[in-house]
């Protein structure tokens, strides 16, 4: 048998490609199709010799996808209708009408893939899109199952596969950036969660100990940090240099945002996700990082409502806080070093590409899952 034929859809920069190779299945991807011209450009840096279509998922004809013959679909299509945070609007938002085009031609197709991996965000695995899914791969003959996945947790733990001969089609679906997971069976299992996804909402009973969260958030990121089975963020980070002084947070923000930031320090073992507004809006798009490791935390935040903008900026300036670069950010998405960024791509699109990108570590293990 010569490499499996691997269509990718929603390239994005490549997180999915990057994961095919991580896999070391033998594979060949014969299109990668994204509309995003920005996008487009990273992924022929690092993919030039990747037949790249810059077309919308509804331009492809039928003719063209059965000519491109291939034995796998990689894709994770877009997931503002799912998020927690958005509006849900699920099938009804026309950024989901090209996944409902690929479900449709999906049955039409001369010979159907081998595999698929689908990636999103959790919301996705109740929402109406989902059900679609699973009920065109039902009509095609595809054996599934669902995963709702940390970044950090290692996919050690699956449950025991069907033989392989037993299988004609198969389907795995990765729901990126969880702390549960979920086997088709629906038997839970907790893994280690280092990646927190929480919202920093509280009930009106649960009293805010300092900075906004309650004795329980901080319990729960004190245990995080105390999992020895993950790395801590330091091997993750670049070296300090004078480059770094662009990262850190200007005084405006320190004083407006605070209360709201995720805070952590070079020896935490966990972090918030990263999103597409990281570095350019602040609230709830990622963790930032405390160079002064040596500051305590709740000796800054202790009292400091009471004091006047220009002592409060003083005391925050102490724990000298930063954004993530975008090179950190990778590394924590499990692209390798090798992987860059054209110099024209800013810094500003650079930060919404990753937001929208994958770990790179999670989807190799679902690929080798799948076709293993």
């Amino acid at each position: 048998m010569g490499p499996v034929r691997v269509l990718e859809l929603y390239s994005g920069i490549g997180g999915m490609h990057q994961a095919l190779r991580e896999s070391c299945i033998s594979a060949e991807v014969v299109a990668a199709v994204d509309v995003n011209t920005v996008a487009n450009e990273v992924y022929k840096h690092n993919f030039p010799s990747t037949p790249l279509w810059a077309k919308t998922i509804e331009g492809i004809t039928l003719a063209e996808l059965n000519r491109l013959s291939f034995d796998m679909i990689l894709m994770s299509p877009p997931c503002q209708p799912f998020t927690r945070i958005g509006l849900q609007g699920d099938v009804s938002d026309p950024r989901t009408n090209s996944f409902l085009y690929i479900l449709d031609i999906l049955p039409r197709l001369q010979r159907l893939p081998k595999y698929i991996l689908l990636e999103n965000v959790k919301g996705f695995e109740t929402s109406s899109a989902r059900d679609k899914l699973v009920e065109t791969l039902k009509k095609c003959g595809f054996k599934y199952q669902e995963f709702l996945l940390s970044p950090t947790y290692i996919l050690e733990n699956f449950p025991d596969q069907e033989p392989k001969a037993s299988v004609k089609h198969r389907v795995a679906a990765g729901l990126e950036k969880e702390s549960s997971f979920t086997s088709p069976e629906e038997e839970h299992i907790e893994p280690n969660s280092g990646s927190d996804a929480g919202s920093g909402q509280c009930s009106q009973k649960e009293a805010f100990v300092f900075k906004l969260e309650t004795a329980k958030e901080m319990e729960r990121k004190r245990n995080q940090d105390s999992d020895l089975s993950i790395q801590m963020l330091k091997d993750f980070l670049e070296e300090d240099g004078e480059e770094m002084s662009q990262y850190f947070l200007p005084p405006k923000a320190l004083l407006r945002y605070a209360f709201l930031l995720d805070i952590v320090t070079p020896s935490c073992r966990r972090s918030t996700c990263f999103t597409k507004g990281y570095g350019h809006y602040v609230e709830g798009t990622g963790s930032v990082l405390q160079t002064a490791e040596d500051v305590q935390l709740e000796s800054v935040f202790k009292s400091i409502e009471m004091l006047s903008e220009e002592e409060k900026l003083m005391k925050l300036s102490t724990l000298k806080l930063r954004y993530f670069t975008p090179r950190e950010i990778e590394n924590l998405h499990g692209f390798p070093p090798e992987f860059g960024f054209p110099d024209k791509i800013t810094m500003k699109q650079r930060y919404r590409l990753l937001g929208n990108s994958l770990n790179v570590h999670v989807v190799a293990k679902l690929i080798s899952l799948l076709t293993g």
